[in-house]
């Protein structure tokens, strides 16, 4: 792959200013202050939020206390999703800091997966993983790592470590010249006013005819209203990690160097704002 290590660094080390208060409708003994943190972009906020928990525990009966969960202006936030993607579909247009509600009782169970532990996170990162290497490589990759390669892309995201977990995701992003791309891009694309959770799709990084496709075509073919036209002001904003790409960017440049550590091509076509 093209060794842009400084894309590939500033995607990892982006943060969102956030501030974590605890529902009013919470039991405690005294007043809770306000948490704040800044959250890794890549990560998910079970796995970032544990000084979060002990703050608010220290103000509350163990007895009221059940699963921790997070909601935003009324949404509960998917902690499976990458904390960036939850910020683009959903405050992406609103002043920092991120102001997120912490809640600890009525769990939302249609809404939310349930998470007691890291080893969920571990999972769902790993299958994910899996499942992008399968289109990427027909799991050729992935199946040819020993455990221990699993465990050091799982520990480099876990602990924050850039050098630890590219230097084993590096195999990841790897493909022959004479294919000039991955089998199949990885990508997702969200949209804040969808029932759809995301457009998921089998979509080739090359044409037929040895020419690169670039996020214009992917968006052509998914969600053709995402683009621009000269008729009309612009109705939406295409936000990966939080900045809108050229349309013209080949979609494998930004399979390599936007993926999030999960290995997917995390989308988000938002409303644009009406200034």
């Amino acid at each position: 792959m093209a060794d842009d290590k400084d894309v590939l660094r500033d995607v990892w080390f982006g943060r969102i200013p956030t501030c974590f208060t605890l529902n009013p409708d919470e039991i405690t003994e005294r007043e809770a202050e306000p948490y704040y943190l800044l959250l890794p972009r890549v990560s998910y906020l079970t796995l970032v939020t544990d000084k979060v928990k002990k703050h608010f525990l220290k103000v509350m009966k163990t007895e009221d206390v059940e699963e921790m969960w997070f909601e935003y202006e009324g949404t509960p936030l998917k902690w499976h999703y990458p904390i960036g993607v939850l910020f683009d579909l959903h405050a992406s247009n609103t002043v920092l800091p991120w102001n997120i509600t912490v809640q600890f009782r009525n769990f939302p169970d249609r809404d939310l997966l349930h998470c007691q532990s890291n080893s969920i996170v571990e999972a769902h990162f790993m299958s994910s993983i899996k499942e992008a290497d399968a289109l990427k490589h027909k799991s050729q990759v992935i199946n040819d790592m020993q455990k221990k390669d699993h465990k050091q892309l799982w520990m480099g995201l876990q602990n924050d470590k850039f050098d630890q977990f590219w230097a084993m995701n590096r195999k990841l992003m790897e493909y022959s010249t004479e294919e000039g791309g991955f089998r199949y891009i990885p990508f997702r694309i969200y949209q804040t006013l969808s029932d759809r959770p995301f457009i998921q799709k089998l979509f080739r990084p090359v044409s037929p005819e040895g020419n690169a496709y670039t996020l214009s075509d992917l968006l052509k073919e998914m969600f053709p209203a995402a683009l621009p036209t000269e008729r009309e002001p612009k109705r939406y904003q295409v936000l990966i990690h939080g900045i809108e790409p050229l349309l013209e960017t080949p979609l494998q440049w930004l399979s390599e160097h936007l993926s999030h550590p999960d290995n997917f091509l995390h989308i988000c076509i938002v409303p644009a704002p009406s200034d």
